[in-house]
């Protein structure tokens, strides 16, 4: 995400940009596709409602010209309140794009940085970094972090019995954009004992609870409490089964996965079942009693930094200002947030380039706000970041204001660095 906005804003101002891309000649475990900017673990973007951080950096984002912005509503799939995407038409977007800028793009993997090189080189591998390049990062920073992600089952629409799954949005807001399978309280009590009973897929470490928490596997929430998934990710509040006109006692939703819906995402199952138990569990689900899982969950292991104690707060390497880090590596999270992270990037580069010194981000912005927390946060528990309005210094004020603080403070600033709406 965040190497493809760099090269596709680069580009864009005449910068000769080369991306080395791995794939497809070496694949990650959880990667399908040699395209870039391929997403993995969800299809949504999140909400771009303003009352919410995500909805602000979108916007903060579209006065850069962002390409995964662009992307996205091209490629944009029905979610409510969220921007949900078909991913290969998003990713494909965004490879064709980057092509028709002149970017060239080499197929390999990179397990070092040159150490004489004079070029500038900035690493975006994102959280699926290859062994080889972890390797020659901790013996240059001392020190690399990680926690685990998972991500869940997508199962195609024609498996669903539409008899019971039904169409709706919480409280009736949004555009019926989410299939609902709903549970009586038996239903639901037979999926929660199998749950926590069923086998999973050993993973090393994963006993050091590393797990990134907005991220973790649905068994790991169901060992918490049984009551736990009715407040997580099977919460039936504000939704009425249309077959009984009641509010159901728990609730499993489905996102659109692609454009023409014919694959479906399970909304907030991330798993480490193993292969056979995902598909024994996930038809337990009333509505989904004969799926067809085309893409099971998986657990992995994410890569980050620990940015605060080896970055500047423009993203440089301290002991070598000729390499930048973006992206989820930083200890960013979310797919806007790394792109995000690329626009700020881009930025530094270009000026010095030019032979002008790097700038940082108003910190009245979610942007400016997140990247000095990754870049230059206290505290010795560093842990991936997301975009939230609690980054902000005003964030008791009402949102609406914080949002046009943040807009306006942006296009000044932008205005200053000689970058106008729309980019170049």
């Amino acid at each position: 995400m965040a190497g493809s906005e760099i090269a596709f804003q680069l580009a864009k101002l005449g910068v000769e940009v080369t991306i080395h891309e791995m794939r497809p000649v070496k694949m990650t475990p959880v990667h399908k596709t040699g395209l870039l900017a391929e997403l993995v673990c969800s299809n949504s973007l999140k909400s771009v409602d303003i009352h919410n951080a995500s909805g602000l950096l979108k916007k903060e984002m579209e006065l850069f010209d962002s390409l995964t912005l662009k992307a996205a509503y091209s490629s944009r799939v029905p979610a409510g309140k969220a921007l949900a995407v078909d991913r290969e038409r998003f990713s494909q977007f965004i490879t064709r794009t980057i092509k028709e800028y002149g970017v060239e793009v080499v197929n390999e993997e990179i397990t070092q940085i040159p150490e004489d090189t004079q070029d500038i080189w900035i690493i975006a591998t994102g959280p699926a970094t290859s062994d080889g390049l972890c390797d020659w990062l901790e013996r240059i920073i001392g020190q690399h972090l990680y926690f685990f992600d998972a991500v869940a089952p997508i199962i195609s629409a024609d498996s669903i019995d539409y008899s019971i799954a039904f169409v709706a949005d919480r409280y009736g807001v949004g555009t019926e954009d989410y299939l609902n399978c709903p549970m009586n309280s038996e239903q639901y009590e037979k999926f929660y004992e199998a749950l926590i009973a069923a086998d999973v897929i050993p993973v090393e470490d994963f006993d050091r609870n590393l797990l990134f928490e907005r991220c973790k596997p649905i068994e790991e929430i169901a060992r918490s409490g049984k009551m736990s998934l009715l407040f997580g990710p099977l919460r039936p509040v504000g939704l009425v089964d249309p077959r009984t006109g009641k509010q159901p006692y728990a609730v499993v939703q489905l996102r659109k996965d692609t454009m023409d819906g014919t694959l479906y995402n399970i909304v907030g199952f991330q798993t480490r079942l193993k292969w056979n138990e995902q598909r024994r569990i996930v038809r337990l689900i009333p509505g989904l009693q004969n799926a067809e899982i085309v893409r099971y969950g998986v657990m992995h292991r994410n890569i980050y930094i620990n940015s605060r104690r080896v970055l500047d707060p423009y993203m440089r390497l301290k002991i070598n200002n000729r390499l930048f880090f973006s992206g989820q590596i930083t200890g960013v999270e979310g797919y806007l947030e790394s792109a995000a992270s690329g626009l700020y990037v881009s930025l530094n580069v270009h000026r010095i380039l030019n032979n002008l010194c790097p700038v940082v981000l108003p910190k009245t912005t979610v942007m400016g706000a997140l990247f000095d927390y990754i870049s230059q946060g206290t505290g010795t528990n560093f842990q991936p970041m997301y975009a939230n309005y609690g980054l902000l210094k005003n964030f008791k004020q009402p949102r609406e204001e914080i949002a046009q603080r943040a807009l306006e403070d942006l296009n000044h600033f932008l205005k200053q660095v000689g970058l106008n709406k729309g980019g170049s």
